[in-house]
């Protein structure tokens, strides 16, 4: 099974360090993904948290689930208390971050998913790293709706060259909660795509990332069958099977949905710009 943990709690400086994996344990490992993670909690508060959490990192507007996150969140005193011993988020109407996001479909892997996982990267290198390939999923289905599609692929092409994740989460989360402001003031709930749309946007975002304009073959189709199949169970597998088919055949054919500028890696200087640029734009929305 997927294993996602971390060996040490985090340092307050270790979020500028860039992630690296620890050595395989066994083949059939997804790796301990040591980039990102939370400080480790008690055991008393990760069961209590366990009471609250809902698992599903996407659940049906009118799901049971759904519906009982949304209580949750919404009472004041546990709310509260879900929200502190849960701080990866997913309670109410909180945003599922990256790591928590991470350790829900890892808790869902079996053996042969992780080493589909460990294949693609084996054949993609450094851009087919499982840590890219769910970041892009991360953003499909948690951002899709509420970010524009070329904000996706304009990430996932960052990614490739910047290797800097952690930018990476922090800018869409702001994007996204900046989306969800807007909806709120103007009263507009954010449109409920299937999750089939998610699972192509997954796929655009990590060709993005891993492939940039290489043919995807064989080997790949499967591998990205079963790593998408992995990530978004509620989705027939022959219907992922067939996206993964059409977009190897575009792909092929020289058929490309979407326009992705060539992106060269920002200097120091435009990334910080960039940082209070987005820092300015959250403090106004708060005001």
């Amino acid at each position: 099974m997927v294993v996602l943990k971390s060996t040490s709690p985090l340092s307050p400086s270790s979020s500028l360090q860039p992630h690296h994996f620890s050595k395989l344990t066994s083949p059939s490992s997804l790796l301990f993904l040591r980039h990102h993670v939370h400080p480790q909690r008690s055991a008393t508060a990760s069961r209590a948290a366990a009471h609250f959490t809902i698992r599903a990192y996407m659940e049906k507007p009118n799901s049971f689930a759904s519906f009982a996150n949304k209580v949750i969140g919404a009472l004041p005193v546990v709310g509260l208390l879900a929200r502190i011993m849960a701080d990866e988020g997913g309670v109410g109407d909180d945003l599922v971050d990256f790591a928590e996001f991470r350790r829900r479909v890892g808790k869902k892997c079996s053996i042969a998913d992780s080493k589909a996982f460990y294949q693609f990267q084996k054949r993609r290198g450094k851009e087919g790293e499982p840590l890219y390939v769910l970041l892009c999923c991360w953003l499909a289905a948690i951002g899709a709706g509420l970010l524009k599609t070329e904000e996706i692929l304009e990430g996932a092409a960052r990614l490739r060259v910047s290797d800097d994740i952690e930018f990476e989460e922090q800018t869409f989360i702001a994007l996204m909660n900046e989306a969800r402001e807007r909806r709120a003031k103007l009263k507009t709930a954010p449109p409920a795509l299937p999750m089939e749309i998610r699972v192509q946007k997954a796929l655009d975002a990590i060709y993005v990332c891993s492939f940039w304009k290489d043919p995807v073959e064989q080997e790949d189709e499967l591998l990205l069958t079963t790593m998408l199949s992995t990530v978004f169970p509620s989705v027939q597998g022959q219907e992922i099977e067939r996206l993964v088919k059409e977009k190897a055949e575009k792909v092929a054919a020289g058929v490309i949905d979407y326009d992705v500028p060539d992106f060269k890696l920002p200097s120091k200087e435009a990334v910080e710009l960039q940082m209070k640029d987005l820092q300015f734009l959250r403090q106004n929305s708060e005001t």
